[in-house]
């Protein structure tokens, strides 16, 4: 099977003008992945799928990943004058940067054909926000269909061009995305339609207070 840079090689020959990038995976699987661009997503998939030197014709696996917003330190190295006329002075000089969070999809691709895989695909979003969109790419592999459904559940990922579109673990009405990585779960559990274990026990702590029992010297006192 081709190597990753070498697909890179290939799309980008077939599509000029295309975003597409190796992430390399350090891990000893060595798994490295290709991110594409959201312009021409669809068609460099059905290309995957229809080449026959490639003939992925599977999608195993679809799912979500977040990126949160993270802080990044780097390190620069500056020459600084020695201001008594000496030989000037090499220092390291520290900063901050805010790199911005986004939502990932990742597709596991093999070919039954020829025997062959993983590829693996991934799309990113603008952000975590207002910028949530990837083109769906369940008109090239229908077994995506359901998983990314399942991404847009627990993710908020929209995609674009899918045929069904809607939750498919939580119900209808329920708030927010559970598999973000700054969801906070709510504790009084309102919209839970059958609370029960822990989550009637978080439930209870709103439920209204019991009245407290009268005190039986104020009623003997009352009676008196």
């Amino acid at each position: 099977m081709e190597t990753a840079e070498q697909l890179r090689d290939r799309l980008l020959a077939r599509f000029p003008g295309a975003s597409v990038t190796v992430v390399s995976n350090p891990s000893p699987s060595a798994q490295h992945s290709l991110v594409i661009g959201h312009a021409q997503a669809v068609e460099i998939a059905t290309f995957l799928r229809d080449d026959p030197a490639l003939r992925f014709d599977q999608c195993s696996n679809v799912t979500g990943v977040d990126w949160p917003d993270k802080e990044v330190t780097e390190t620069t190295k500056v020459t600084v004058p020695d201001p008594a006329g000496g030989p000037a002075k090499v220092v390291a000089q520290t900063s901050k940067r805010l790199e911005p969070g986004y939502l990932e999809v990742v597709y596991h691709l093999y070919s039954i054909a020829l025997r062959q895989g993983p590829v693996i695909l991934r799309l990113r979003t603008g952000n975590r926000t207002d910028q949530v969109t990837v083109p769906s790419l369940t008109p090239v592999w229908r077994g995506c269909e359901f998983q990314e459904r399942e991404v847009f559940d627990l993710y908020g990922i929209r995609f674009t061009g899918h045929p069904d579109l809607r939750r498919i673990l939580m119900w209808d009405g329920f708030q927010d995305h559970p598999m973000r990585r700054d969801y906070v779960e709510p504790d009084d559990y309102e919209w839970e339609p059958t609370p029960h274990g822990e989550v009637m026990a978080k439930a209870k702590r709103h439920y209204p207070a019991a009245p407290a029992p009268a005190d039986t010297a104020a009623k003997e006192g009352g009676a008196a």
